[in-house]
């Protein structure tokens, strides 16, 4: 049975992670909140990104997968974005997830061949307006992820997840309309938004010894938004 530490797991993508996980590993969720675990067989640790450290949780010697879940969503005209914008996105997602990961590393390479997982956008990949700062907030997990694999191979297997708009907590002001759904489901050759069971399925993959041969990976699950065009 493996330890998987999972950052930010009580909503979206991260709860319907614990959910698949916890069937058959030690689960670990770390989050401000525990709603929406009662009923699983995780183990909860209080945590805040942006204001604790990784070190000071009680947590294993050693483990096996890491999962970063916490991001955003903040899509404006470049023109409206100040640099304290930019600064603001860059530090939830990647610098408290650089953090996370140099606090966890001797824990993780107490294990054989660890597993992290990462999440970015297919925003990174295909120029879109209004996507300046996730862009590059992602963009920077990406790069950092591919050094990172490099680095460590072969004793951290490092991957990263690039979704489509996935129906989470986090886009329900894109979705929160039945006809703004079915527009952004159009825009996709699947002709449907993403489910955070989508990405829990590879995430789950990626943590799994089926994936033992895969690092330095950025996997588009995005319905073929970012490499399909069929107009």
């Amino acid at each position: 049975m493996k330890n998987i530490l999972l950052i930010g797991g009580s909503k979206g993508i991260g709860l319907a992670t614990a959910k698949l996980l916890a069937e058959d590993h030690h689960v670990i969720v770390a989050s401000r909140s525990k709603e929406n675990l009662s009923d699983l067989n995780v183990k909860h640790l209080e945590f805040d990104v942006l204001e604790d450290e990784i070190e000071e949780l009680d947590l294993p010697e050693k483990i096996d997968g890491l999962a970063y879940f916490p991001g955003s969503i903040n899509l404006k005209p470049f023109k409206m974005l100040k640099p304290k914008d930019f600064e603001k996105e860059i530090q939830l997602n990647f610098i408290s997830l650089v953090k996370v990961v140099n606090g966890l590393l001797p824990k993780l390479k107490n294990a054989e061949h660890a597993s992290l997982v990462f999440y970015s956008t297919v925003a990174a990949k295909v120029g879109m307006p209004f996507h300046t700062s996730v862009a590059a907030a992602k963009g920077a997990i990406e790069g950092f992820a591919k050094s990172l694999a490099a680095e460590y191979a072969p004793s951290l297997r490092v991957n990263v997840i690039a979704p489509s708009l996935t129906d989470t907590q986090l886009a329900e002001k894109l979705l929160n309309k039945e006809e703004k759904k079915k527009k952004m489901a159009e825009r996709h050759p699947l002709k449907r938004v993403g489910t955070p069971e989508d990405i829990a399925q590879m995430t789950a993959f990626l943590m799994s010894d089926k994936s033992s041969w895969m690092t330095g990976q950025i996997l588009g699950v995005d319905g073929g938004f970012s490499n399909l065009n069929l107009s």
